[in-house]
Formats: C-alpha cells, structure tokens, sequence
C-alpha cells in the first residue's frame, strides 16, 4: 500500500478522497490555488502545497507543477478525483514514467473513451447501440453541413471533459452558429481539448449510466446503473439508483453492454458508461464513457456499501482480489442532490462570496469543501456540496432528502436550496417521470426579492436585536426607531420582532419575485410600487413580478422602515437577525444591501385578518425640533460636571451634527467648564473616567462634545455621560438628522416605566395611545444620577449606585483610581448577582471598578434592584483571599506596524495635522511617561503583563487591560479628536490602559503595534471553542512578543483559520499574593509614579504654552444655506441635498444629459457616502456645489432641466 497519495484536485472531491486515505492510514498531500487557500481540503490533508493563481490553466490543470510537489512531497501515488486532469492521458503517463502510481485508468483507455468520437467506434464495434452522430468538426462550415445530414434538435458537444461542460443544444442553424465558437473555447480551456462533434439529441431523453470498475486484466464488473436526467444546462442536479421507471429487461441490457465495453479494453479502475434513454421506445443509445470517478458515484456507495475510492487506490497499488469477491447485491434507494453556489432566479447565474451562515443535518450523508465562513471563489464549478440519503424505496428515500433540505441552512450568497426543495416534492419527480429537459419545464417559484439598487445604507434589522453579549462589546444593534419597525411587523401581521428593512435617507429598488403585503413605516420616503405613489402605515398588497422604487425623504425624519409578511429570511448570528455592519455580522450577508442582492422571505400563513393599518393616533409625528425624555445620570455635578453646566446641558437645543451613525449621533452645542482640570490616571481631559460600560442611549462627552450612543454603539468606554434617553424615547434617536435640534427633558424612573408600558401595550393590540401623564425633574433639585452611597464597611470601600436610564443601574467602588481591589470586588459581587438568578436582569458588564447591570424595567423596577443589589452587598465575603482563573495569553505584536503608522498619516492629513501625538505615537508615549528613550518604551511593553479587566472595550472582545506591575503602566492621553480609522487589531494605550482594537473603526488610544484577531467571526479552533467568537476572558494576562510585519501578516491569515495557535498557560491569580507584591515593592513603584507624574504635568504645561490643551475641531462653514435666495428657472427644478454634510463627489457637469437613478451629486453624512440621484430624465442646467464644500439639508446642489 501506498505510504502518501497526492489529490490533484479540489473541492468536495478532494475531501472525500483525503476521508477514505485517512480511513486506510495513507497519508494525503492536498495541491490548491491561491483562491483555494483556506478550502477544507487544505486543512483536512496531511500536507498543503499551493501551486498557482486562482485559474484552472495555472494551477489544477498544470500537471507539470503537480507531478513536481509529488515527487517533492514522496507520493507514491496521484489520485486526480474528477475534471481537470482526470481524464487527461498525457498526464497519466507522465506519472508513470516518473515512477508514481495514477490513480485510474490507463492512458490508451483515456485516449479510446476520453475522446467521444472515437468512444463511439468502440461501442459500435462491441454492439452498443449509437445515436446519428459525426466525426470531429473541422470549422463552422463543416458543422453546418453535418447538422442537415443529421437533422435538428443536435447536441454540440466536446469530445473530452464531461460535467456538461462544453455542451450546447442547438435547434437551428443560428443557434449552431452562435454556440460552435464557445463551446470549442470552453472545451480548450476546460480540458486542453478543442475537440467538439455533433449528435442527434433525443428530444424526450433519460441519462442512464451504469458503474463499471475494471481490474486492468479484463476482469469488469458493473455495479448498477443511476438515472442523472435532473439537470440544468446540460449539467446534473439530481442523481439516484436505480434508475426509477425501467424495466429489468432493460436494465439487464444497459448492465450487459456496459460490461462487455470494458471487457473489450480490458478496462482499468472506475468508470461510467452513459446513455440516452428514449422514453418514447423504452431503446437506450451510447452517449460516452467517463473514465474516471464520476461525482455521483456516492449513490453508488450507499446502495452496495463499496467505497470506490477505497478500491482505486488498493487496484492501483496492486491489490485485486476484492473485486473477484465482490457480488452485486444492492440495497434500497439512494438519491444525491448538487447543492450550487448559483441563483436558479436568474439563469443559474453563479454566485460567490463568504457563507455567513452554512448547517447540514447531521444524520445524512454530506460531501463537501466548505463551512460556516468559507469563502466560495467564482473561478470553479459552482457546486458547494452534494447531499445523499438512502431510504428502503424510492418514496422513502425522496421524503428523506425533502426533510434533510428542509433542515439544511445556506446563507450569504444564493444557492439553488430552495429550488431543490421545490424539485423534490414535485409531481414529475415524485412519480419518477422526469427527462432531461424536466428542468426547462419546471416553473420555480422563488420566495425573494432582487435588489435592483441599494439606496444609501439599507440593512436588515429585528427587535430587540443581539441581546446578552454587552460584556464582550457585542452591541445590541436593531433598529434605530424600534416603533416605526414595531409597527411596520404589526401591519402586516408579524410578531413585533420578525426581520425588516432599515432604510436611511434615501432607499432602494426592489422587485418582488412573489406576492406579498409589505408596509411602509418611519420617515416618507418617496415610494412608488409599479409607479403608482403608495401609502405609508398600512399593509400593501403587491403582486409577483411588481417593482418598489424608495428614493429621498419627503419632510423631516431620517429612517423608513419596510416589514414583509412573515418577515425576511436570515439567519440568526448570537440569537438575533440585526445588522451590525462594523462587525460585518448580522443580517444579510453582514451588511448593506448591494445591487444584485437577493432577499429571502418566509414562507407565511398570514390572512389578510391579521393585517391592518395603524390608527392615526399610534402614528408618530417627526419633527426637525425635538424633545426627548432622558434620566439624569449615571454622572453630573458636582464630581464630574459643574451645575452650571448641568443646567445648561438642559436648556441647550442641541443641533445634530452631519457626522452621525448608528453607532453614535453627534451634537453641537456650549462645551462643559467641568468640575475637575482632568482625568487624573484616566486621561489628560476631565470628561475621561477609568473605564467603565455604557447604556445605549446614553449621552457620552468625548471629550468637549457630546455623541448620544446608538445600538451600534461600544459597551465599554472611559468618558462621562450625564443623561441617558429612557427606553420609550429611544425611538427618536433613530429620526434625527443632520440640522434638527433635540431639548433633553429630565424625567424619573416611574415616568419611564409608564411611557414604556403604555407604548408596549399600543404596539401589540394597535389602538389605545402612548399618552402618559408628564412630571418632569429639575436635575440637581429633584433629580440625581446617585440613588444610593454605602458608606465604607469593614473593607474599607464605599459603594455608589448611579441611574443610567431606566434599564441600566451602574454600580461603582472606591475612589477614581486604578486598584484591582476593586475589580475584584466588582467581580464578587458580578458572581453573586449569577448565582441569585434575578429575574429581569440582562446584560451584567465589568469596569474597572464598576459593574453596570442592564435590566428589564418592566419584570423589576429600579428601586427592586437597588434593595436587591444593597441586601446582597452585606452577604459578599471578603475578597482578601479571592483568586481567579487567569490564564496568560502569549501574543505575537509586530511593534510599530505600518498599519498603524499609515493610520497616523491619515489623521494628519484629515483631522489634526499638528497634535501633540503626531508624527510618532511611540515618541509620545516616551515623553508623556518621563522615558529616556523610545527603546525604554518597548522593553516595558513586552516585558509587562497585561491584566485584562474588560472585554469590548472597542467592540467584540477587545480587552482593555493594565500591566500587573504599576511600573509597567504607561499614561497617555487619547486622542483629540478621535481618528476616524484604525487598523483591526492595533494594540494602543489611552489613560492607564491598553487596547486591542477588535476590528476596523474609529479610535483615541496611542499605537504601539498590531497583534492577531481578537475575534473569529465564524470559526472555531483550538483558540476560539465552546461556541464562543471571542479570545479573551476576564483576568487573562496578555503577554506580547515581537514579531516581524511580514511574519505577523502570516500568523493573522492562519490564526483565524486554526492554521496558527497561540501559547495559552493555565494559572491562578490570587489577591493576596498580589496585594503583597505591591507592599514589597512599594518604594519602587512610588518613585516609578512621582517621575511619570512630572513628565504628566510638564506635557500638559507644554500643551498650556502651545495653546493645544483646547483644542477645538473646526466644524464646516455655515455660511451656505438652504435659505439662501435663487432663481429657478423655467422648465428646470432644483436637486436638493436630503442631508447636512460635505459634498464627497460630483461627476456630472453642466450639459450633461442624465436618465432616471443616474447618481448627481454624492454627500457625506453620517459617516455615510449619500448618492443624490436624478428622479427625472434631462440636463445638468447648473452645478450648485464643489467637491469638499459643506451643504445643508435641503440646498440646492443641482439645477436640473427637463428635456421637451
């Protein structure tokens, strides 16, 4: 037996080989493409060697490069699976003349069936019955000629390769014409054979093959025939054995002459003999012979219990009694469907891209190369997996495959599942009465929706969203007006939560492939359904094949909302459908809808009873002045803010700035005096605080200017929030835009209890009111962010709880300073709140030396859990002798990353040229610290260990962590303002603290380098298990070593892969033992302090000097504004910008001529690029803005005329 075999091949092929060597104990060596990299055959073979670019030609096809890695690798055999080279005689002779045993038959047998003309002098010579044919075409001209003489429908056919490659049916002359050239092409390319012949195509035809398997000396044996008439462009989709609907006669026959043609060339290893079957005569014709493992041939397996793979490589290594022993006794029925990566919807139209979402059941057989997240490449055969189940009959076995592709998921880019599933509970099929051209019959009837365009930032969301993951910086996203997508499910019957469409500012075209009801909600879109203006709040009937076209808002609001019955069909990520694009999870496909884009609906029972409109009084009015109800808290005055500042916090009309998302709306207004000068260890900046973890809702100063946290926003943060918007009022967030004004009113918790219940209640019966008697709070009279202060007990520490809206309570310890005392404490009394199960309670998430507990206001009440939360407090035992698992984490940090360095360049360019910070973050870190030089800088990085006391700090997982050892902690100051990109997974330091940035996205910390993934979107390893996507734990310890760019650059491709595993150790931290490293060292660390201290102060003075300690960010001009007066004139009207923002682009001029959805002009807002496109056909009379220039809602931009 062979001690290694090579699969020159890829996909589910290569994988079933490489199953049945590691069964036989033979080693396996995998070839793949670039492209192919991270396929499941690379990872499950012993060996992996890339041979080329992501083309066939120079790669899986160039057999010179694959016989090299065998002899380089010691195989002593090549297996070539099916397609490329496994039909290729030049290439099996090439391996035996280098001593390396090919897997399959001999070269002269290639030649005489590989080549179908030829194939047929054989047949004809063994008594198998022909079809009218001609020899190979010498031109166009000679096809022409052939076609007459042999009478149309012809089938135009390669005579190497097989897969229904290089075959088209051709009617008439014109039709030859137009397929001769590409199917000489696609046959050259496909199979180094430009080859191609006519035949006489049977117009109602079976594909019947019979399974032959030769042993080389003219022993042949057949193991029964399959039917493979399901196809779709002359390729497979369904197989079975046996073939249904044929008589023993006749099976004796198709068994008989397939048999006697591999006797007649003493045939060798696998093989298929092919027939047309007509189903007219019962007569069967020879159509070719595969010589090599055809892709069905598990059906095969699963009916007679042989492992064909198993006896190619034992025939080829010289074993041949198990075929004289064999005796053909099959049992049951098996069918195998193809599962593509193609959209049945539009022509088969192949599809790839990353599968967010991919489950098979377990109980069936499933032979594939890919899993959750891999990447399909559109270079190769679309076929993701083949899926076969046996079953006792034939009944048995079609209801086991409907019921295992009813249980299969595929998600993130389009198969032909649905289809399947519509194929196998079709009369034709079920009673076995299908032909080749069934599939040309068969009406599809897709349950989805094509894209047409996308708008500017459509995305599928559901309510509540992703819930129970705050504490690893897993943000709930959902809607940003969870009433308007309430209300929008309710219309047309769904539960309140079912999946919808978000669409901001401007929407999509959509064009409907099944009837539905849809409702529109939120913010007037202009909508039109068949061109015919639509009304919003109610259900819409819309018919198959009717197309929506959504484009700006017509008057205030910034989100339109669209519900479908029975809502959108995507699959759950960590238990909720919600869009979270920054994560690239979520939704459809983890992101934005694009052209081209196919959504799915559920199927749905719902009657036209359970749609109704919403009544005029549960319909929200949106405004460009607004009030929103907020909670005083979690901070104010006078610890962090003055009262003064708090009352003018109150009475500011704050105006909603133009950079606002979902993860945060931005506004301006008068900067804070402040109570404190700064941060102290948190931060140079008085609004920074140690870190600790937010509500959504809240509103956040970073630094000097306020940002009202999204859902999309982070859980963990160091800046202080003086109000947060109660849970009824957050619907608002999602309707400001850019201009409007917003008066923060201070209410209490029971008002906000009231407000959401009677919301809740309107929702679900769709009547009644949300009118609720108002009483609002005077902050600092009747009002507090502290419900409650503990004074020090026995331990010595205070206890402080403060208000953050009414579902979030902030729990704090001590004083403001970095003591893992107190971390220890938040983390007894995080254990004790779990093991009390308490109803209600959400979300629990770690500061520094906070815990923020988010709960459900209507299953326990604020004053509930404050009574709670102080009885529990006296039963925490003392934390003296606490210990916790603490692992230490051995990271690779390549120190200085260009990344990071590219980062800083941007920032200079765009935001803050002259920041202290800037050119080198390292070269700051320095000197804020007191350090003589940048190399003291990186001893201490890699020599500290960092304590990892949160997680989420920017988003999934990152860690915002300390060095153990006071002496190891480097203070800096975040930036001001904040960039606007950062590298995934740059390692940086802001206040005390140190950061590993989750993924891409704005950022404050000061660089130092970059690390691996700190987050496995889809994959499990041995890093990433028990289901969870996120690295780190609370307590780890991080310790970095350095690494070069190039060998970092290596370790992140094969870390989120599995390829790569870190050093992960086993330990315990115990406070003691802590607590008494720091006495002993007491002295040191102290002086450590005083000289970072003045090296603080001096930086800060430097600041004082340079007039850099006030930085203020220049905000646009306003002089351009909507109100300003102009003409416009005759036979024209003006294009109005939707939003406040800056112009990103303009690539039309005046003169141009430009069609209906033909882009104008492109505005930034919202850190979004919005496309204001023309909604009339004419001319660019006059351009009214220039790239970079700031524009406010409703200016004009273009002047537009209508042509006559």
């Amino acid at each position: 037996m062979f001690r290694k075999v090579l699969i020159a091949n890829r996909g589910a092929i290569a994988c079933r080989i490489i199953r049945t060597l590691k069964r036989m104990g033979v080693g396996s060596v995998a070839v793949y493409s670039e492209a192919d990299r991270h396929s499941l055959h690379v990872s499950q073979a012993d060996e992996a060697i890339c041979i080329g670019p992501p083309a066939a030609a120079a790669s899986y096809l160039d057999h010179g490069r694959i016989l090299r890695v065998a002899q380089e690798t010691g195989a002593g055999a090549i297996h070539p699976g099916y397609g490329f080279l496994s039909e290729n005689a030049g290439f099996a002779e090439a391996c035996e003349a280098a001593g390396i045993a090919f897997i399959g038959p001999t070269a002269q047998q290639m030649r005489d069936f590989g080549l179908k003309h030829t194939a047929r002098q054989l047949a004809q010579h063994n008594g198998v019955p022909l079809l009218p044919g001609s020899g190979l075409l010498d031109d166009l001209a000679h096809a022409q000629r052939e076609a007459l003489r042999i009478g149309y429908p012809v089938m135009l056919k390669s005579t190497a390769g097989g897969g229904g490659i290089g075959m088209q049916l051709c009617w008439s002359e014109p039709e030859l014409n137009e397929a001769y050239h590409s199917v000489e092409r696609l046959a050259r390319s496909n199979f180094s054979q430009g080859g191609i012949f006519l035949e006489k195509y049977v117009e109602i035809a079976r594909h019947i093959e019979v399974q032959i398997f030769g042993d080389g000396e003219g022993q042949v044996v057949a193991l029964g025939e399959r039917d493979c008439s399901v196809q779709r462009r002359n390729q497979k989709v369904i197989e079975e054995t046996p073939a249904p609907g044929i008589s023993d006669g006749v099976r004796r026959r198709l068994i008989d002459a397939a048999v006697r043609l591999g006797q007649a060339v003493a045939y060798r290893s696998a093989g298929t003999v092919e027939y047309v079957y007509d189903t007219r005569t019962g007569e069967f014709y020879f159509l070719e012979v595969n010589t090599r493992l055809q892709v069905e041939h598990g059906v095969t397996e699963e009916v007679t219990g042989v492992d064909l793979v198993e006896w190619m490589v034992r025939l080829a290594a010289g074993e041949r009694d198990f075929l004289a022993a064999y005796r053909h006794r099959p049992s049951g029925h098996a069918i195998q469907v193809r599962l593509y990566a193609e959209d049945p919807g539009k022509q088969f139209q192949p599809a790839s891209g990353v599968l967010t979402e991919l489950a098979f059941p377990p109980d069936v057989r499933v032979d594939t190369w890919v899993e959750r997240g891999s990447e399909v490449p559109p270079y190769y055969d679309p076929m993701v997996a083949k899926v076969i189940v046996r079953g006792d009959q034939r009944q048995t076995a079609c209801a086991r495959m409907a019921d295992a592709l009813e249980r299969t998921a595929l998600y993130g880019i389009e198969s032909n599942l649905a289809y399947l599933r519509q194929v196998l509970i079709d009369g034709v099929f079920a009673r076995g009465e299908h032909d080749t051209r069934y599939l040309d019959r068969f009406e599809f009837r897709p349950l989805t929706i094509d894209v047409l365009s996308p708008g500017t930032q459509s995305m599928v969301q559901d309510y509540p969203g992703r819930t129970g993951y705050w504490d690893i910086g897993v943000p709930p996203s959902g809607p940003m007006d969870h009433l308007a997508l309430r209300l929008a499910n309710r219309a047309v019957g769904n539960p309140e939560g079912a999946a919808a469409l978000e669409l901001t500012v401007t929407g999509p075209t959509l064009k409907f492939n099944t009837g539905t009801v849809i409702a529109l909600t939120g913010a007037r879109m202009k909508a039109l359904l068949d061109g015919e203006a639509v009304d919003y709040w109610t259900p819409l009937t819309v018919r198959a094949g009717s197309t929506l076209r959504l484009r700006g808002i017509e008057g205030p609001g910034n989100r339109t909302y669209l519900a479908v019955a029975g809502g959108f069909d995507v699959p759950d990520y960590m238990g909720s459908k919600a869009t979270f694009t920054l994560g690239q999870f979520g939704g459809h496909a983890g992101r934005t809808l694009q052209v081209g884009d196919v959504l799915r609906l559920n199927r749905t029972t719902t009657r036209d009873a359970s749609c109704q409109p919403v009544p005029p009084q549960l319909i929200p009015d949106y405004a460009q002045r607004w009030t929103i109800r907020v909670m005083y808290g979690p901070h104010g005055a006078p610890d962090f803010f003055t009262a003064a500042d708090i009352e003018t916090f109150f009475a500011t009309d704050w105006e909603v700035h133009y950079n606002s998302s979902r993860t945060g709306v931005r506004l301006v207004g008068p900067k804070p005096e402040w109570a404190r000068k700064d941060g102290g260890e948190a931060g140079l900046h008085p609004s920074n605080i140690h870190d600790n973890a937010y509500a959504v809702g809240s509103i956040d100063f970073t630094g000097d200017m306020p940002v009202i946290l999204g859902p999309d926003g982070p859980s963990l943060g160091g800046f202080v929030c003086p109000a947060t918007i109660v849970q009824a009022e957050l619907w608002k967030l999602g309707q400001l835009r850019p201009g409007d004004t917003i008066r923060f009113e201070c209410i209490g918790a029971d008002e906000a209890r009231r407000r959401e219940s009677a919301q809740d209640a309107a929702v679900a019966a769709l009547a009644g009111s949300y009118a609720v008697a108002s009483a609002p709070l005077l902050p600092g009279d009747t009002a507090s962010p502290v419900l409650h202060v503990s004074a020090a007990g026995g331990d010595g520490v205070d206890v402080c709880y403060r208000q953050a809206g009414d579902r979030y309570l902030l729990v704090e310890y001590g004083p403001l300073v970095l003591d893992l005392n107190l971390r220890f404490r938040v983390h007894a009394l995080m254990e004790w709140i779990r093991g009390q199960d308490i109803d209600g309670i959400l979300d629990l998430t770690p500061g520094i030396r906070s815990l923020q507990l988010h709960y459900d206001s209507r299953v326990i009440s604020q004053a509930g859990l404050l009574a709670r939360l102080g009885a529990g407090e006296a039963e925490l035992t003392a934390i003296d002798d606490l210990e916790v698992p603490s692992r230490i984490v051995h990271l690779p940090l390549s120190w200085d990353d260009p990344s990071t360095r590219q980062a800083i360049e941007k920032y200079m360019q765009s935001v803050r040229p002259d920041a202290p910070w800037c050119p080198s973050n390292i070269e700051f870190i320095r000197r804020i610290n007191g350090l003589e030089s940048i190399d003291e800088v990186r001893k201490i990085l890699f020599n500290a260990s960092y304590l990892v006391m949160g997680l989420g700090d920017v988003y999934l997982g990152a860690p915002v962590a300390t060095p153990m050892d006071p002496r190891h902690r480097l203070v800096t100051t975040k930036y001001n303002p904040a960039r606007t990109w950062t590298p995934e997974n740059a390692v940086g330091i802001g206040g005390a603290y140190l950061c590993v940035y989750g993924m891409e996205g704005p950022g404050g910390y000061q660089f130092v380098g970059r690390t691996v993934q700190m987050w496995n979107r889809y994959r499990q390893s041995a890093d990433f298990h028990d289901g969870k996507q996120w690295l780190l734990r609370f307590f780890d310890q991080i310790r970095f070593y350095p690494v070069a760019t190039e060998e970092l650059a290596q370790m992140r491709e094969d870390f989120i892969h599995g390829r790569f595993s870190l050093r992960i150790e086993d330990s315990v931290l115990k406070l003691r033992d802590y607590n008494r490293f720091l006495e002993d060292n007491s002295d040191a660390i102290d002086a450590f302090k005083r000289r970072q201290q003045a090296a603080f102060e001096a930086e800060r003075e430097r600041w004082e000097q340079t007039g850099q300690a006030q930085y203020t960010a220049d905000l646009p001009d306003e002089t351009s504004s909507s109100d300003a007066p102009f003409d416009v004139p005759h036979g024209c009207i003006a294009v109005a910008s939707p939003v406040s923002g800056s112009v990103w682009g303009v690539p039309v001029k005046a003169g141009d001529r430009v069609e209906i959805g033909d882009t104008l002009v492109v505005v930034e807002a919202m850190k979004m690029e919005i496309a204001i496109e023309a909604d009339e056909a004419g001319v660019v009379r006059e351009v009214l803005c220039a790239q970079g220039s700031p524009v406010k809602a409703g200016q004009a931009l273009v002047i537009l005329e209508f042509e006559d």
